[in-house]
């Protein structure tokens, strides 16, 4: 009953799930190499695993945000997320949330879905995927909408 109500909606969904993702995971790498918008802990030093991961999320998020080359990055990034758990919190205890690798884990499912589902309605990837489309339908001659 429900599911015809909910199924238009998917595309824009998983589109604000990248996009609110991006912006989120942005913060993360900023705070790393510019400690912007809040200092990182005390101890952490830019020539780093740690510092790699915030040059990655840097470069990373902007794809995400506008959805260009989603799968990729994707995939790219929840491999990331997976180490920086087994790195830098699995051995502080069993629990994500008693190690502080709650949001690690999230984040490395998030991705994963990503790479899976693609990056929804609003992305930049949709946008080429329809004009590959339209000049494989007729070519030489553009489609108006």
């Amino acid at each position: 009953m429900f599911d015809s109500v909910r199924r238009p909606w998917r595309p824009e969904a998983l589109a604000i799930l990248r996009i609110s993702t991006a912006l989120i995971y942005l913060q993360h790498g900023l705070q790393k190499l510019i400690s912007f918008p809040v200092p990182p802990l005390p101890g952490y030093q830019l020539a780093s695993l740690a510092g790699l991961a915030g040059v990655l999320e840097v470069v990373a998020s902007p794809f995400l945000l506008i959805g260009l080359f989603t799968r990729a990055w994707s995939f790219l990034m929840s491999g990331l997320m997976a180490v920086a758990y087994l790195i830098g919190h699995a051995g502080k205890g069993f629990y994500p949330i008693a190690n502080g690798g709650d949001v690690a884990v999230l984040c490395c499912f998030i991705f994963l879905y990503l790479s899976a589902a693609g990056g929804g309605a609003w992305s930049a990837d949709g946008l080429l995927a329809a004009r590959g489309k339209q000049k494989a339908v007729l070519p030489g001659v553009a489609l108006s909408r």
